[in-house]
């Protein structure tokens, strides 16, 4: 039985690492955007002109996304060579 390739056990962490940063953005753009703009429009408060719900699922969403992958990838990814490695027996 062949051993499978260590690359594909780095390649599939780093993917599902991928995806739960996905799957995290998601939950905090609905978060605040459906729980604060759920609100009837007169009850928004506004942070530099943008209602609140959008400043903070998209501006502040989108800088938290920005900083959680340079730290993930600094820190969680490591670099896979993609030569082709001969089989030495």
């Amino acid at each position: 039985m062949k051993e499978t390739d260590w690359r594909f056990k780095v390649a599939n962490r780093e993917a599902l690492i991928g995806v739960g940063l996905a799957i995290f953005n998601f939950i905090w753009w609905f978060g605040f955007a459906y729980g604060l703009g759920s609100r009837p429009v007169e009850e928004y408060t506004y942070i530099f002109g943008l209602p609140d719900w959008f400043f903070y699922s998209c501006v502040v969403g989108f800088l938290l996304m920005v900083v959680l992958v340079i730290v993930v990838v600094k820190f969680f990814f490591v670099e896979v060579p993609f030569d082709e490695e001969e089989d030495v027996r």
